[in-house]
């Protein structure tokens, strides 16, 4: 399996792991300095985690281990303040740190792993849920990527940010120090933060979650039916015939926005919410198996294995000692 980092050219010093930096670069990297004493503020040293905000879309991510952390992410805008981690979608790898952001399209299955986390020095973050229909309203009034060809895009990327992307994060995240505030100008700032994403190099991945009619769109609709519908057999010819496409084209860009199949996609999804009901419901495997759609326990049990690691038992008891 191949990692993909991003890299930089334009030499005028360097990062402690040997990376060189442009003037924008550097610059980013030290307003994050700022960010990540926000988010030092704002959460615990006690407590590894998610933290939800006044700001509603706005959450605070802390970890002061290396952890891995598997679940269906919603569409978002994710930042990296202090530390690094791993993303690992189906056979793609990303590794990504300090002012590097991610955009998530549509609802995807995920590892995540932070790599750089220890109690002195945590791994810290936040993540901003993305509207699709403030996106598209953006769109309208700025013609944003209006004449631009419509190509398959992944559901998924990762760009370095830019300082102002990060100064309008700043900005949004000192409201919680005057929550009066809050309710005018946090939906201004975040309506700028979401014009820096469509206008930055990963735009076109940005427009592409709002623009109706976009095959974008059409798969990301799709999905929203195979998570309703996920113990149910699944056929990629009624799926295709949902998106308006044939079932080659559908296929095609289903692999391209989720770098796996719909039958992939299912399995995770029904492999993930089983893991969730064994660690919560405490029942075993055959029951969690027969609830989220397989029939037979020892295909439930290989499949188990693969993705996780281990076992059901094992794994839910490795889990809970955790």
């Amino acid at each position: 399996m191949m990692i993909e980092t991003l890299s930089h050219t334009t030499a005028i010093g360097a990062s402690p792991n040997g990376e060189i930096l442009s003037t924008q670069r550097r610059l980013a990297i030290d307003k994050c300095t700022e960010l990540a004493a926000l988010v030092d503020r704002h959460t615990s040293s006690e407590r590894s985690g998610y933290y939800a905000t006044a700001i509603d879309p706005l959450v605070f991510v802390r970890c002061d281990t290396s952890k891995t952390i598997q679940d269906v992410s919603e569409p978002l805008f994710a930042i990296v303040v202090q530390g690094q981690k791993k993303l690992s979608l189906n056979e793609a790898l990303f590794q990504y740190g300090i002012a590097q952001y991610l955009v998530m399209s549509v609802d995807l299955p995920l590892s995540v792993c932070m790599i750089e986390a220890t109690p002195d020095q945590p791994y810290l973050g936040l993540k901003l849920k993305l509207d699709p229909a403030q996106l598209s309203e953006i769109i309208a009034q700025t013609n944003s990527g209006i004449d631009k060809k419509e190509n398959s895009v992944r559901g998924w990327c990762v760009s370095n940010a830019t300082p102002t992307l990060i100064d309008c994060v700043i900005r949004l995240t000192k409201l919680l120090e005057t929550p009066q505030d809050i309710p005018f100008l946090a939906p201004m700032i975040i309506r700028e933060i979401y014009y820096r994403l469509l206008t930055d190099a990963q735009g076109e991945a940005v427009r592409h979650i709002a623009t109706p009619g976009s095959n974008m769109q059409r798969i990301a609709a799709v999905i929203k039916q195979i998570k309703a519908e996920f113990t149910k057999p699944l056929r990629v010819e009624d799926l295709a015939l949902a998106a308006n496409m044939s079932a080659a084209s559908f296929h095609r860009h289903f692999k391209a926005v989720t770098s796996m199949s719909p039958l992939q996609y299912q399995k995770q999804l029904r492999l993930l919410t089983a893991r969730q009901i064994m660690l919560s419901e405490a029942i075993d495997a055959t029951q969690a198996a027969y609830q989220v759609g397989y029939e037979s326990t020892s295909q439930f049990s290989r499949e188990y294995s693969r993705m996780f690691g281990a076992p059901p038992i094992r794994d839910i008891e490795r889990l809970r000692t955790a």
